[in-house]
């Protein structure tokens, strides 16, 4: 009941069906007191603490408020009658602490959820329940394995609750050893045969990776239901094992068990992965749905596109997607991401998930994280990069800059972009660096040719204690490739077997690359011997490696025992075949194997393919044939392929295909230096001065200049790089000097061409 009342403050209460005022009258029912309250000022305030400060309340009437607060969600008023408890020393009852307990953990205020329970003086298995809940749900997980521990020595009889809390924590954390000891309490708490414990259990096996396990404790259960099954079917889900999916399914059927939205949810996630029929077993799961009346659900949904996604079949989510009428933001990232997911976007499929942002945002939605990074791949995908800027703006705006997925994929953006400055700023706002996000900045570096920045940024990684996954790596070992340098390389190589991943395949596929760029293609052959189960991109590695290295015969019978082996090629692998028959002069092999990559293979030809063919007949002087194919090709406005006609034409000394050729290539990369100086190169050799310094004075009115060749050598483990007449060196007489001597002793056992040795040294 309420004391006498003070006068309220003259407002008016906006949007609520219950006065504030009426409520405090002692003619109403104090129960209603958190229900539907509005958002209140500051005199509101101030008025409601007066007024609270006279309530004369009741534990029962106590427990209702604390209750209607709970449903409402009004921690804020929670808070108020605990402050009133207090300050009018009323001893609650436990049923009610346990009530406030409850409000305090549902809402995430865990620090004042423990100091209601530390200061409880008489606690049940309830007070124990909520508080291992509230800390689960904020990710306190260590605290929720004290709290229980805590219950155990002060003699508390838990019950099927606690345990499947604990249990739960060991599945999210995957601690097996502390999940099979929580296990064995349950037995000997003789609450092995609660459902509830039983599929927590089942859970938890199979999250850290033991369904024979979790199998086997379902084949024994007797009391089981649609969660017990859904567990399983998510275990065998997590490792890929389709057939025994559809085989439990069935059962589950047969046993008359609701197939649940879960479940649905569940097997179509199976059949987005890449197995045999996948789509067929996909599409009846699909009908399914029809007729179990869930084809309309958000999650089943969103599941159906994602799996028609992921098997390649965009036109069939994009139905789905626009069949669903009430759409969510999960959905709509699904669609995102499903339109970008493919290893080469369109721009097509870029402009449809731009599209679909731009929908979202007429809607009201607000984006999350998710939206954001697959937005930005979409950009980086078809080099979108002023609309990548834009979409950094939302970021900003949506406040997910600090977001690590997110921060990798503007790091991806401005890479590409050559602002590896710009990429710096996003990585350094980024408060959680995880490997992801490492992996993203020193690729950046080595994509724009900062190879010893790369290499400082895996040395600040280790250093800072940061993991590191096969990944970065495979990383570092390309960067070390880059720089010839095969002693860090090696280095690299050593740290991942210390870290235990040395030896998958990711990691010796760079290792192969690696040691081919520094020259030793042996050591590359025998890293290649040397896999337990090479996949597409070790065989193209070692192809490439041995094609690269002038070594044509090996990597051409290295192509034919992976066809052999079952492996089938890729368009990388092509370009390793092609390279080795340009550099073995086997024209009609290679125009044979050209043929066969759409015909025998379904693979796509590219212009790289097409560049490799132009070498291979350009290298065998047929330089008519050459022009040809060029022209027939539809790519004659690729100036790749006219550089390597013009290259050739220097080797041939075919003045007349060289100046059409040059004319071509530098129409269309009017700035590039590199033909100006193959044709200046052309015109010397062949004696005719005017021409060539035509070009040279073209050169200078366009302003072109040819930048100088950046070289790294690797001394005592530190890695220095000089240009083209460096002289930064402290010690560069005495270089110089040795190399005049290194020289001395070439000529006297071999011809050194003077006019060639005056010209580039």
């Amino acid at each position: 009941m309420l004391l006498q009342t003070t006068k309220p403050p003259n407002f008016k209460f906006r949007s609520t069906s219950i006065d504030f005022f009426n409520l405090y009258l002692p003619s109403k029912n104090p129960t209603k007191c958190f229900t539907e309250l509005p958002r209140t000022t500051k005199p509101q305030r101030s008025y409601l603490r007066d007024v609270s400060n006279r309530l004369s309340l009741d534990s029962s009437t106590c427990v209702k408020l604390i209750q209607n607060a709970t449903k409402s969600g009004s921690v804020i008023h929670g808070k108020l009658l605990h402050a009133h408890m207090i300050k009018n020393s009323f001893k609650p009852c436990l049923f009610l602490l346990n009530n406030l307990l409850n409000l305090y953990c549902r809402f995430g205020e865990i620090r004042l959820a423990y100091q209601l329970f530390d200061k409880m003086n008489e606690r049940n298995v309830v007070s124990y329940n909520l508080l291992v809940s509230g800390y689960t749900q904020v990710g306190f997980y260590d605290k929720v394995l004290n709290v229980f521990n805590d219950a155990r020595m002060g003699g508390q009889k838990l019950d099927k609750f606690t345990y499947a809390g604990v249990i739960n924590v060991c599945a999210k954390t995957e601690d097996l050893e502390m999940g099979k000891l929580i296990h064995g309490l349950v037995v000997v708490g003789g609450l092995g045969g609660r459902v509830l414990v039983t599929n927590s259990l089942i859970d938890m096996y199979c999250k850290c990776g033991k369904i024979d396990q979790a199998r086997l404790l379902f084949e024994k259960s007797d009391e089981l239901d649609n969660v017990s099954w859904n567990s399983l079917i998510s275990g065998y889900v997590r490792i890929g094992a389709n057939e025994e999916i559809f085989r439990i399914l069935v059962k589950m059927h047969r046993n008359g068990l609701d197939m649940t939205t879960y479940t649905m949810g569940c097997v179509l996630r199976a059949c987005g992965t890449d197995f045999d029929d996948s789509v067929i077993y996909g599409r009846i799961l699909h009908g399914c749905t029809l007729k179990l009346g869930l084809d309309l659900d958000i999650v089943v949904g969103t599941a159906l596109l994602d799996m028609y996604a992921k098997t390649g079949h965009l036109d069939d989510a994009i139905s789905v997607f626009y069949f669903i009428p009430d759409k969510n933001i999960v959905m709509y990232n699904a669609m995102i991401a499903g339109l970008i997911q493919t290893d080469t976007v369109s721009d097509d499929c870029a402009n449809r998930a731009f599209n679909l942002f731009f929908q979202m945002q007429r809607q009201g939605m607000k984006p999350s994280k998710f939206t954001f990074s697959s937005l930005l791949k979409a950009c980086n995908a078809v080099e979108a990069f002023e609309y990548g800027k834009q979409i950094h703006a939302q970021v900003w705006k949506n406040d997910f800059q600090f977001d690590e997925f997110v921060g990798s994929a503007l790091i991806d953006l401005y890479s590409l972009l050559g602002s590896t400055d710009d990429g710096l700023k996003c990585f350094n706002l980024i408060p959680k660096l995880d490997v992801v996000s490492w992996t993203s900045m020193i690729k950046g570096h080595i994509r724009n040719g900062h190879f010893e920045s790369a290499v400082a940024l895996f040395q600040e990684l280790l250093a800072s204690g940061g993991k590191t996954d096969e990944f970065i790596i495979s990383t570092m070992l390309a960067a070390c490739a880059d720089l010839a340098t095969g002693r860090s390389g090696e280095q690299v190589q050593g740290y991942g077997i210390k870290i235990g991943i040395g030896n998958s395949t990711t990691v010796q596929n760079s290792q192969i690359c690696m040691y081919a760029k520094s020259g030793d293609i042996d050591s590359a052959n025998m890293t290649f011997e040397e896999m337990k189960d090479p996949d597409v991109a070790s065989w193209s590695a070692i192809i490439c490696s041995n094609a690269q290295h002038g070594c044509a015969g090996d990597a051409l019978k290295l192509f034919e025992l992976m066809k052999y082996l079952g492996t089938a090629p890729n368009q990388i692998t092509f370009l390793g075949v092609l390279t080795a028959c340009s550099h073995g002069g086997l024209v009609e092999e290679g125009l044979r194997y050209f043929t066969s990559m759409h015909k025998d293979h379904g693979i796509t030809i590219d212009v790289k393919h097409y560049g490799c063919v132009v070498d291979i007949l350009a290298r065998a002087g047929r330089l008519a044939d050459t022009k040809n194919f060029i022209l027939n090709s539809g790519l004659e406005d690729s100036p790749v392929m006219w550089r390597s006609l013009l290259s050739a034409c220097r080797v041939y000394k075919d003045i007349v295909t060289a100046k059409h050729a040059a004319e071509k290539v530098i129409e269309l990369e009017p700035q590039e230096a590199a033909s100006y100086l193959l044709l200046n190169n052309i015109y010397v050799d062949a004696g005719i001065e005017l021409p060539a310094s035509e070009v040279r004075e073209l050169m200078k009115d366009r302003e072109i200049k040819k930048e100088p060749g950046l070289s790294w050598i690797e001394v005592g483990n530190k890695i220095h790089s000089f240009v083209v007449g460096d002289k930064s060196h402290p010690m560069s007489h005495i270089i110089c000097e040795r190399l005049e001597t290194i020289l001395e002793k070439i000529k006297k056992i071999s011809y050194v061409d003077d006019e060639i040795y005056c010209q580039y040294y």
